[in-house]
Formats: structure tokens, C-alpha cells, sequence
């Protein structure tokens, strides 16, 4: 049997606060809509609408975020996509549909939201980490000051090159 992909990538804003719980072992859980837009054409007028989809976010672990999770707040996310059912006080059979974050990092892209611990809106990216900072610390590549020359070491000099 061939693999699937169930991958989402959502750049969008809040449409509320998130709601963070916790587990009675202490994990932490945030649910939250996200909006994003995307334009069409009018097959009829021939102008352009926005429309806005809604999705129903669910984020594990994101001490580190919780409190960044503000409504009007841009962010990005990467996760996957859950259906699940249940059944309402009527007992009724409901089904809904929710973007399950997978120990992502959360980017607050500045623009919209409150708050007075929040990143500031300079237009520069803050990547807040939702899952243990240990867990995603990778190396960075040491600097250079200058590319190093492949060809030198061939005698080949930048004018000898064909492009």
C-alpha cells in the first residue's frame, strides 16, 4: 500500500484569544480559530472577492506560546488535519474537522493583537517554539567572511568560467 501525506501549512490571524487548558499530568492544550483569506474571481462580474475560511486549531504543549496566542495575532503553523465525532447535549452524533499542531513552531509575525508581554510589531519574525526548547535547538553554521574558492585549488580562475 502506497504512503499518504496529511501535511498543513496556515499562515493566518486569530479570530479569538486561545483557550489553554491543562491535562491532570500537566500538558498544556490551546484551541483556537484561525482565518486566512484567499481571493477569487467572480465567473459573472469578473471581480476579485476575498474570502475567509475558518479553521479550528488544536496546539499541544505550547507553554511557550499561550500567552502570544492573542486574538488578531498573525501567525504560522504547520500540522495536520484530524476529523473526529462526538455527541452534543442532545445527543445528537456531531462531526468537526481541526488542524492538529505537531510540536511546531508557532511564528508571531507582528501586526494586530494586545497584550503587553507580546512581541513587539516591528515587522521582524519572533519564532516562539511550542514544543520543549531542547528538543529544537539545532547548531548554527559557523560564519564566513568570504565563500570559499573551489576552483582555486584547480587553477581555474573565475575568468576561465563559462557562466
Amino acid at each position: 500500500m502506497a504512503k499518504s501525506v496529511n501535511k498543513v501549512i496556515l499562515l493566518g490571524h486569530l479570530g479569538k484569544d486561545a483557550e489553554t487548558k491543562f491535562t491532570p499530568s500537566g500538558i498544556s492544550l490551546s484551541k483556537f480559530s484561525l482565518a486566512t483569506n484567499r481571493r477569487t474571481k467572480d465567473q459573472q462580474t469578473g471581480e476579485w472577492k476575498d474570502i475567509t475560511d475558518w479553521h479550528n486549531i488544536v496546539a499541544w504543549k505550547t507553554e511557550n506560546v499561550a500567552n502570544y496566542l492573542l486574538k488578531g495575532k498573525q501567525i504560522f503553523l504547520e500540522g495536520r488535519i484530524e476529523s473526529r465525532s462526538y455527541e452534543d447535549k442532545e445527543g445528537q452524533k456531531k462531526y468537526i474537522t481541526e488542524i492538529v499542531c505537531e510540536g511546531i513552531n508557532i511564528i508571531l509575525l507582528g501586526g494586530g493583537g494586545r497584550g503587553g508581554d507580546a512581541p513587539s510589531d516591528s515587522g521582524d519574525s519572533e519564532r516562539l517554539q511550542s514544543a520543549p526548547r531542547s528538543a529544537q535547538q539545532r547548531p548554527q553554521p559557523a560564519a564566513q567572511s568570504a565563500p570559499p574558492d573551489d576552483f582555486a585549488q584547480h587553477g581555474v580562475t573565475e575568468d576561465d568560467v563559462p557562466f
